[in-house]
């Protein structure tokens, strides 16, 4: 008697607990919502901010300059009153695609061996190489390449001068190959082995099962992979500037030296002052259309691949 009276007892209070631990939850989560919900916020208002103030400064200042002249000007010349950012696009634009010249082969290649050629041991070192070459600081490239590359173009080409649109190919080229390396190495093993293993029972090659019917399978993530490697060269300051030569000019020929959108930008806004530092901001809204159609092809082909 004694007992059941002892067990309705405990059976009694933990019902009674059953409320007041689901109420403590239900409160964790109605908390931890409005802290998700006031970080997306926090988010979404300061990207709001930087495109508003942006925007609110370079349309006006482009509209007094005019828009022709801005954006297909040949001449940045502050001190006398131009600003025409034809040369510092092309200089970008070729930079680029030096860039992906370089730096798409090799990635593609490294990408292809690591993920069908190479031994474990071997693999155990190459991927946090990888990385690591993927986190070193874009100063740290921009200094190799002057102290190492723009000799060697210089002498090897008799040229006045090393830091020329090659050279800038050619760092910027190193520095993107890790993303491409990465995502398109994660996009090949992410393919069934059935695709690839069906292709060799075929009677298929090798090579001719990777490049036939894996990368074709893969093309979404190595295609990512490029436009993300490209959006990188593209917005590239530090390294740009130590070694593209920064002459606002159209190059004709590989040894020319360039300057790029933001290596004009940082090169010239610490001492901008008036109409010339709204153009400078007027540049970074250029900058700021070209890496945001870039990232909106990335989600187009992401949402093609699901």
């Amino acid at each position: 008697m004694k007992n059941n009276q002892v067990q309705a007892g405990t059976g009694g209070a933990a019902a009674a607990a059953i409320p007041s631990v689901n109420r403590a939850a239900a409160a964790r989560e109605i908390l931890m919502r409005i802290l998700f919900a006031v970080a997306a916020a926090v988010f979404i208002v300061v990207v709001l901010v930087i495109c508003v103030y942006l925007f609110v400064t370079a349309v006006p200042t482009i509209t007094e300059i005019g828009w022709i002249d801005f954006l297909f000007g040949d001449r940045w010349l502050p001190s006398a009153g131009y600003y025409g950012v034809g040369t510092l696009v092309v200089g970008t634009a070729c930079a680029t695609a030096g860039a992906l010249v370089v730096g798409v082969p090799l990635g593609l290649l490294v990408a292809v061996f690591m993920a069908f050629y190479c031994p474990k041991p071997l693999y155990s070192f190459l991927k946090p190489l990888t990385n690591i070459l993927a986190g070193i600081p874009s100063i740290v490239y921009g200094y190799f390449g002057l102290q190492l590359i723009v000799p060697m173009i210089q002498q090897m080409f008799h040229a006045a001068s090393g830091t020329t649109l090659l050279t800038t190919a050619i760092v910027l080229g190193i520095m993107i190959m890790p993303t491409i390396i990465s995502i398109t190495e994660n996009s090949l093993r992410a393919v069934p082995k059935s695709y690839y293993e069906g292709t060799i029972a075929l009677g298929a090659t090798k090579e001719r099962a990777i490049f036939r019917t894996m990368f074709p399978a893969a093309k979404s993530g190595v295609m990512t992979s490029i436009i993300l490697g490209l959006g990188r060269a593209f917005g590239e300051t530090a390294a740009v500037v130590f070694i593209c030569g920064n002459s606002a000019q159209f190059p004709t020929s590989l040894l020319d030296p360039i300057r790029t959108l933001s290596s004009n930008i940082a090169l010239e806004m610490g001492y901008a002052r008036h109409l010339h530092r709204e153009a400078l901001i007027a540049c970074a809204v250029v900058l700021f259309v070209f890496i945001l159609l870039i990232t909106l092809l990335v989600m187009l082909l992401r949402r093609k691949e699901k």
